[in-house]
């Protein structure tokens, strides 16, 4: 990191010139660093164009098309004809999308044949993949909130709760209520992030072993259920409930074992030998969250006859030797703030949640990448 001193340069070229000169040889090392520092900034500036191009290819239908074809990749000409809704006057600037994305890692280019096929960073941008990231993409290039980004400053200088309030005049959750589709992207991301969890959650054996031993499971805040039906799957002789505000359960029905209910988490929660918490405690304030954890409380048995919440979320690590988990925990700490007013939290302000909620024991399993699972007793 460099510390950038202001400059005035003034007069003659030879004056400017010299100015520079005196410049880099106080800030820099060499000029080869101020090249460096350039390219470098440019990169942070220009980020965001990535993003959008990405977005677009997936609103083309790009990374679909492509894993559908047959053969080892897809000529450049096929690929075009293949675009459904793309003006014809438009075809010539497609290379140039492809160039760009191609360096970016999600497509292979085949210069014998001039085509193209998907990278294994592609494929995560499929629509069916099981582990397609295209909804958390789509969400967060969306145009509600990239104008909650854009209000990060003015929210810093007014007293509303959050820069989603700042741009929207109100909260997530009401938006996602009036706007169905705004808020059937939000719960496609949910979903996708639950599909995501799910080949690790049921995979490993010291996660898979919370669920081994219940009759029944509440999963709080389920939305579409995917996660609940996963684990309704796995366990065949395990009651699953997805519990949820009513316009997010509408008129889903559920089959087998598995059963969705609406209601407010807050009123009450119904009763199971445990709940499942999955990326809600994030959501909330420190009190929210007390009040939450003691009505799930009163819906389960005691320690003894089998009661428990599981919590799946982060648990903020500074001491991680993963400098990308690291990051990515304080990028989604960062979101919480702005959007919920709330916060990702430490092992330590965990543990005083659960005693403030009256519980008396907790146990943490770090095996889930960027979250943590968490069993909780009363």
């Amino acid at each position: 990191m460099f510390c950038y001193k202001s400059v005035t340069i003034y007069g003659s070229k030879l004056n400017q010139i010299d100015t520079i000169k005196q410049y880099v040889v106080a800030n820099m090392q060499s000029a080869d660093q101020l090249l460096q520092v350039e390219a470098q900034t440019s990169e942070y500036i220009s980020s965001w164009m990535r993003l959008s191009c990405i977005k677009c290819a997936i609103e083309l239908g790009i990374p679909d098309i492509l894993h559908k074809h047959a053969n080892p990749f897809m000529t450049l000409s096929d690929l075009i004809a293949a675009l459904p809704n793309l003006n014809p006057s438009k075809a010539p600037f497609i290379p140039i999308l492809m160039r760009l994305l191609v360096h970016s890692g999600l497509f292979n280019y085949h210069q014998q044949g001039d085509g193209y096929s998907l990278t294994s960073d592609g494929r995560l941008l499929v629509e069916n993949d099981p582990f397609s990231r295209r909804s958390h993409l789509l969400f967060t290039q969306h145009p509600v909130m990239l104008n909650t980004f854009a209000s990060i400053s003015d929210w810093l200088c007014n007293d509303l709760p959050t820069a989603f309030d700042t741009a929207h005049g109100k909260s997530l959750w009401d938006y996602c209520a009036g706007e169905p589709e705004f808020g059937n992207i939000f719960n496609d991301l949910m979903a996708s992030d639950s599909r995501l969890l799910v080949s690790n959650l049921l995979i490993s054996d010291c996660c898979k072993r919370v669920f081994e031993d219940l009759t029944s499971l509440v999963d709080v805040g389920g939305g579409t259920g995917t996660l609940a039906m996963s684990i309704a799957n796995a366990f065949p002789s395990l009651k699953c409930i997805v519990f949820d505000i009513p316009h997010v359960i509408g008129d889903r029905k559920g089959t087998g074992n598995m059963e969705f209910v609406a209601g407010n988490m807050f009123d009450k929660i119904p009763h199971a030998n445990a709940i499942l918490l999955k990326w809600i405690l994030h959501n909330w304030s420190d009190q929210d969250c007390v009040n939450l954890l003691k009505k799930c409380k009163e819906s389960i048995p005691s320690k003894e006859k089998g009661g428990k919440v599981i919590i799946i979320d982060i648990v903020m690590n500074d001491n991680s030797s993963n400098e990308q988990l690291v990051q990515a925990q304080h990028l989604m700490d960062f979101m919480m703030r702005i959007i919920h007013a709330s916060k990702e939290r430490t092992k330590k302000e965990w543990e005083k949640l659960f005693l403030d909620a009256g519980f008396s024991a907790y146990k943490i399993i770090t095996s889930l990448g960027l979250r943590s699972l968490i069993e909780i007793y009363p």
